[in-house]
């Protein structure tokens, strides 16, 4: 998962960053912008970690966001030959 799509997907996604850090606020939310600086930030003020570990955890939230339409996932039995 690229950082563009999380950007293109914000408004969708704010809720899910929102149940995973939910001392964010939607002020916090709105600041942040699909900015993952302001995120890894947001998440290091307010729960007073370093910022390496909140990085951490914004990189393993992203990690795990489910692929959107089609990618490199496989569709169908096997490409037919003809």
């Amino acid at each position: 998962m690229n950082w563009d799509r999380i950007q293109g997907e914000w408004k969708q996604l704010s809720s899910q960053v929102k149940s995973k850090w939910a001392k964010l606020t939607d002020d916090d939310l709105k600041t942040v912008s699909a900015k993952k600086d302001a995120l890894v930030g947001k998440v290091q003020e307010r729960y007073g970690i370093l910022r390496d570990e909140a990085e951490k955890q914004v990189d393993e939230w992203l990690a795990k966001l489910p692929p959107r339409h089609g990618g490199s996932s496989e569709h169908g039995p096997g490409s037919p030959k003809h």
